[in-house]
This record gives structure tokens, C-alpha cells and sequence, in this order.
């Protein structure tokens, strides 16, 4: 990992739901190219982590740094400038458009409104370059063959595969990966974990993940939630070796968060 400061640093975050309080002073890193993830069992807080830092949630304190430079936490339509992408747990295609069109949609800001127009037929033609760019992710992806396809007429997996090239069409610094290997069988299982050790090359990744052997195989730093609090961080093999890791699952022992 690099000797930089982190892209990502946070710093106390607190959000709390009425008396109920999601997220208690926790602090985490993001070095620029890992992979660092969110685990913990259900309800432990994780997505509000998430959300915290794309602007559906505004924290009650804690303080937040990209890039090395202190912020105020993120409003979601500033995201692209911030150079952070997110996909979501549900996959979020649009139903009404191809699959490259989706991804088209995955560009910085200052394009969508014309990408809009233009699949709605109030504007000209979208600029070859960005539909060159959509094309190119479809290919990383191995799927050149579905441009022209709806979502309902992809797969499962197919469809995952288009939201992530959605989130990568911003050349993002940062992506938040919210559970990406859900309703995924073992061969993509093995797909995305070498997709996402070739991404952090190119950027950071912050992983949200049931799957606790495919967080072990792709992860160079693990933080544990549990009932909003930071548990355990470090590697994989300290983590799970933690009593207090092993506490918070039921059994025991690591299984599924």
C-alpha cells in the first residue's frame, strides 16, 4: 500500500436515528490502492457508514478527510467532483434504458444532463467520446455482448457486472462497494475478487460484505462494526481471531456477518 495519506480518513463519526444511536465514534482509513472493509452482523452499522459518506446521512459529529484535506461531509449530487463512486446493495439499473446507457449515466455530473436529453430525444447525438468510454468499461467486464440490452433481460451476475462498470465510468478515486457479491455464485464470487484486486490498482476500494471468506481473499485492512462500534481492525487473519469478534457472531466463529 501506498505511504501517502489516506484518501479517506475518518475521524468520531456519530449518527444517531432518534434515541437510537447507529454509529458511535468510529474511526477508520482509507489508504489510496487497497481494499479496506466494513464487517460486522447485522444492524452492526456498516451501510450507515456508507451512507454517512454519500450524503444520505448527515452525521451529529465527526470529521471527515479526502484526499488529506478536511471536508464537510459529502452531498451525494458532489460525490463525482469529490472523485467517489458507490454501487448499491439492490443493483439500481435503470429498467427503461440499455445497459450502456446505464452505465452512461455513471459519468461525471457535468455530462448527465445532456445524456438525459438525449435518451429522452431533446438533444443531439451524446458525445462519441463518452459512449467510446461506456463501451470500454462494458468490455473490462466481459460484457460487450449486453450494451444493447434492458435489465430485465440480463442476469443476476449480468447485472452487477453493469453496475460496477456504471460506478467506474467516473474514474473514481474512491469506490464504495455496498455488498457486491450477493446473490452471486462461487465462480463470480472468484470473478469479482480478482476484478477487485485489479481495481485497486487504479483506486481505493471501501467494501461492505456478508461474505466473510471473500473479504479475507481481497482486503488489506479489516474493520469490524458491532452495535455501531469499531471492534476489531487490521488484517484479516488478527481480525477474526479476535474474542470480540468472535463474540459478536453468532456460534463463535466467523461465518457470514
Amino acid at each position: 500500500m501506498s505511504s501517502e495519506a489516506p484518501f479517506l480518513e475518518i475521524e468520531n463519526l456519530t449518527v444517531k436515528f432518534g434515541g437510537l444511536t447507529a454509529l458511535d465514534n468510529v474511526s477508520l482509513k482509507v489508504p489510496q490502492n487497497s481494499v479496506v472493509s466494513l464487517i460486522g452482523p447485522n444492524g452492526a452499522g456498516k451501510t450507515t457508514v456508507f451512507n454517512s459518506i454519500s450524503g444520505f446521512v448527515q452525521p451529529q459529529s465527526g470529521e471527515i478527510k479526502i484526499a488529506g484535506q478536511k471536508t464537510a461531509w459529502p452531498k451525494t449530487h458532489k460525490l463525482a467532483a469529490l472523485k467517489i463512486s458507490r454501487t448499491l446493495q439492490g443493483v439500481g439499473l435503470f429498467s427503461g434504458i440499455t445497459a450502456l446507457e446505464n452505465v452512461m449515466l455513471g459519468s461525471d455530473h457535468k455530462y448527465k444532463a445532456g445524456i438525459v436529453k438525449d435518451l429522452f430525444g431533446l438533444s443531439g447525438r451524446i458525445d462519441r467520446q463518452l459512449r467510446d468510454s461506456a463501451m470500454a468499461q462494458l468490455e473490462r467486464f466481459g460484457a460487450l455482448s449486453l450494451a444493447d440490452k434492458f435489465p430485465h433481460e440480463l442476469s443476476y451476475p449480468d447485472t452487477k457486472r453493469i453496475a460496477l462498470a456504471r460506478a467506474l465510468i467516473s474514474e473514481p478515486e474512491l469506490i464504495l462497494l455496498d455488498e457486491p457479491a450477493a446473490g452471486l455464485g462461487q465462480d463470480d464470487i472468484d470473478e469479482l475478487a480478482e476484478t477487485i484486486r485489479q481495481l485497486k490498482k487504479s483506486c481505493a476500494v471501501l467494501l461492505v460484505e456478508h461474505h466473510v471468506d471473500f473479504v479475507g481473499e481481497v482486503s488489506d485492512q479489516v474493520y469490524v462494526l458491532d452495535f455501531g462500534r469499531i471492534i476489531a481492525a487490521g488484517d484479516f487473519e488478527s481480525v477474526k481471531k479476535s474474542p470480540e469478534v468472535l463474540a459478536a457472531y453468532l456460534g463463535g466463529e466467523v461465518g457470514h456477518a
